[in-house]
């Protein structure tokens, strides 16, 4: 498979941040799937590239080549209706899935008893200025 870890000498990678990343992808993927329409064939080629665009240093609609961020939208929307609905507060893509990713291992790092309260909110969430 394309994904898979490199060989080095000596043998594969298996720990490091080369693995963890690996490890993070997975970690998104299955989030996707578990999402997904059960009679959609393609979706695990979808959440594997959305999953792989997470792991860029840019906007996650920069990074998977769209020209705005609606367009992103509306792939994971058409791709992901169940996770596209979730996003009730139109957070930005990759936070809103590493959050969900958070959430379902139990941890919740917001600072506020409500995001509308934390300090971070505009590094979250799409504004009107935005």
């Amino acid at each position: 498979a394309c994904f898979d870890l490199p060989e080095r000498a000596g043998g594969a990678v298996n720990a490091g941040p080369e693995r963890a990343r690996f490890d993070e992808r997975d970690e998104l993927v299955a989030l996707f799937l578990e999402s997904a329409p059960a009679d959609a064939k393609a979706r695990p080629a979808l959440a594997t590239i959305i999953a792989t665009g997470c792991l860029g240093q840019e906007h996650l609609w920069e990074d998977m080549g769209f020209d705005r961020r609606d367009s992103l939208s509306e792939f994971i929307q058409l791709a992901f209706p169940d996770l596209f609905a979730r996003n009730t507060q139109n957070m930005k893509w990759k936070r809103f899935f590493y959050k969900q990713l958070c959430e379902r291992e139990g941890l919740y790092v917001c600072r506020a008893p409500s995001c509308g309260q934390c300090p971070e909110y505009k590094a979250c969430f799409i504004t009107d200025a935005e």
